[in-house]
């Protein structure tokens, strides 16, 4: 069985360093917010180019703290990819804002840069764009338009650790980012973790109190925070797989570039990218119209597979009041998409039999 994602082979390149980390937490007797945190915090700035960087619970804790810094609040409207994962609109629907929904171009799958302005009204206070599945969304459009109307760009990062775009990593590329560093991401703990980059100070300081209870030092509480922390032993694990992402981002393009290159079955739509270090290949999307056959022949010939993602968030219970709601590219994406095994520890000969496998489809 080819696995979709080997988490225990990843992680156990680096298990004795790992060790390490954790045997020196566990001697320090300090589990948050101490040297293991300053130290990931610091490193993860210089990698992403920012001034700030700040280790927090999760992905979705990053994006929501950031909206809450900046106050938005009740009847403002952030604009956000129909096509992404929930927890991008969630963040947005927990400030009590309105995530307003705008198509992606079947390019990229990223937001159409195109489509956003017919969507901005004088509620609109910010641009949530999504790097999905690993790819940097074109920015000058949105700069532009940010520019324009006096909004925010608030990245939402969590699947395009080290992505680039016009030499500038994700992470740099607005006002503020959220990551995850679940697991099975480029950059993975080993639980959950989360965290934000901006070169912005006082937005910074304000999102670290928040995250601290609304604290800006001991029992004293300046905002109406929450318990957003990275404690120690993940944030130590963390800075050691920082040292080897961009190696490991490199071996997924190469696998990228082989399966786009040897896979020649038409009835599979390969993923597009403009430029090679704008894409650091989180996942390996391909679309397929009978799409629940071809996984089952998939899993039959001992390759893994997952779905990102197999209904959209109009669709999604959690948010009846889109029930009618219109939107054919998302959904059209939503009902072909399917990720084939991907990840820097895949051997030549696994990626050579899904490569084999796929073109056997019919």
């Amino acid at each position: 069985m080819i696995k979709f994602l080997d988490l225990h082979k990843i992680n156990h390149r680096y298990e004795a360093e790992i060790r390490e980390r954790i045997g020196a937490v566990l001697d320090s007797g300090w589990y948050l917010q101490g040297k293991q945190n300053e130290r990931f915090s610091r490193a993860f700035a210089d990698y992403c180019g920012v001034a700030h960087a700040l280790g927090v619970a999760n992905g979705l804790d990053a994006l929501t703290l950031i909206l809450k810094a900046y106050g938005f609040g009740e009847g403002e409207e952030i604009i956000v990819p129909a096509n992404t994962y929930i927890a991008s609109i969630l963040a947005i629907s927990q400030c009590g804002c309105m995530p307003v929904l705008v198509e992606p171009d079947l390019e990229t799958y990223n937001i159409d840069p195109d489509l956003i302005e017919q969507r901005i009204t004088d509620r609109t206070r910010a641009i949530m764009v999504v790097h999905l599945y690993g790819q940097a969304v074109r920015m000058e459009r949105i700069w532009a338009l940010a520019d324009k109307y006096g909004l925010k760009v608030i990245e939402d990062a969590a699947q395009a650790h080290g992505a680039f775009y016009q030499g500038r990593r994700v992470g740099s590329l607005g006002d503020a980012a959220g990551f995850s560093f679940y697991p099975g991401k480029n950059l993975g703990a080993l639980g959950d973790a989360g965290g934000i980059t901006t070169a912005d100070e006082a937005l910074f300081e304000k999102i670290k109190a928040i995250a601290n209870y609304g604290s800006d030092y001991k029992y004293h509480h300046i905002y109406k925070g929450v318990n957003s922390r990275l404690d120690e032993i993940q944030a130590g694990i963390l800075e050691v797989k920082l040292q080897y992402l961009d190696e490991d981002n490199a071996r997924r393009r190469q696998i990228a570039a082989f399966y786009r290159e040897h896979i020649v079955n038409p009835q599979v739509l390969l993923p597009w990218t403009y430029a090679e270090d704008a894409h650091v290949w989180h996942v390996f999307v391909v679309r397929v119209p009978r799409r629940q056959a071809f996984q089952a022949y998939l899993e039959e010939h001992g390759i893994q597979t997952n779905i990102h993602y197999p209904t959209p968030a109009h669709r999604q219970l959690a948010y009846t009041e889109w029930a009618e709601l219109s939107m054919p590219v998302t959904e059209r994406i939503h009902e072909e998409v399917i990720s084939l095994p991907i990840s820097p520890v895949m051997s030549d000969d696994e990626a050579g039999r899904v490569v084999e496998i796929v073109n056997g489809w019919r």
